[in-house]
């Protein structure tokens, strides 16, 4: 299952030049594995995987209150929920929603989980407009990317932070992915330690259309702009919307009492963006041409 979902997710460049009924099934075929319950753990310090096995979800916790960082498809919002609660901990105790972007498999429960708790909704600046209207930027008429809308409470921009109690996120704007795109950045205690923590919104092109008709305006600058960014950031724990992104089931598997935490893996991050640095310019080449192609 895990080289199919890798494979599809693969195609989703794609995705955007062809009929909105073959996004509707590339959808439901991902939602497969994105729906796939898995049991919630502790990952490092204070942080909890609280997703399903195909889409993470993130619980960071404090004795004054809880983060949440982003949820799952919204059909799986329970999952969510429940996962919370056999950790030992309340929904109504979660003090902030966080968001990493605007997209259905990352989305889908904020609105849910928002009345649920009572939390307040934090997101970048240009993803607000996404959120409020439930819809994927310039698709709104392929309902296949619809969420449940949401009321931002909070919108943030580069270096603006999130506090509760001795947990501190700071925003780091990375656009492209998704206009308003945020990496949220924090530290946790790991023994005697302290690492530095990336939750990584994405870099993939995903649905994105770069050219001609971008998928909103500045796409590529966005894009390009995170990948200068990516090079001088300095993260010892990488953390994504996609567990595959930092192979979180094969880190899992790793954990043991007494043994190094197999989530600490200094430079992973840059690596991880350097490939995708690639991939968008190989992406960008390729829509060009096709462009191109099709003026004749």
């Amino acid at each position: 299952m895990k080289k199919i979902v890798v494979a599809l997710v693969a195609l989703l460049p794609l995705a955007g030049t062809v009929q909105a009924q073959t996004v509707k099934d590339l959808l439901e075929t991902l939602k497969v594995k994105w729906n796939t319950p898995t049991e919630p753990f502790k990952m490092i310090g204070n942080v909890y995987y609280v997703g399903t096995d195909g889409l993470a979800s993130y619980l960071i916790t404090s004795p004054q209150g809880h983060i949440l960082v982003d949820t799952v498809m919204p059909e799986a919002t329970s999952q969510i929920k429940a996962n919370i609660e056999k950790l030992g901990f309340k929904i109504t105790d979660i003090k902030y929603l966080v968001n990493t972007h605007a997209h259905i498999d990352h989305t889908g429960g904020l609105a849910e989980l928002k009345q649920a708790s009572g939390a307040q909704m934090v997101a970048g600046e240009a993803d607000k407009p996404l959120l409020e209207g439930g819809y994927y930027p310039g698709a709104q008429e392929d309902t296949a990317l619809n969420f449940p809308p949401v009321k931002v409470d909070r919108m943030v921009r580069e270096g603006d932070k999130v506090k509760i109690g001795d947990v501190t996120l700071t925003a780091r704007e990375t656009p492209g992915h998704s206009p308003g795109c945020t990496s949220w950045e924090f530290s946790v205690g790991d023994g005697d330690a302290t690492r530095s923590v990336l939750i990584f919104c994405s870099g993939t092109v995903a649905l994105n259309r770069l050219v001609p008709n971008p998928t909103y305006s500045g796409i590529v600058a966005d894009y390009r702009k995170t990948f200068a960014r990516a090079k001088d950031m300095k993260v010892d724990v990488l953390l994504a919307p996609h567990p595959e992104m930092y192979r979180m089931q094969d880190k899992r598997a790793l954990i043991s009492d007494g043994a190094p935490n197999p989530f600490v893996n200094p430079g992973e991050f840059n690596a991880y963006a350097a490939t995708l640095e690639k991939a968008f310019e190989d992406a960008l080449a390729k829509q060009t041409a096709d462009a191109q192609e099709k003026k004749g």
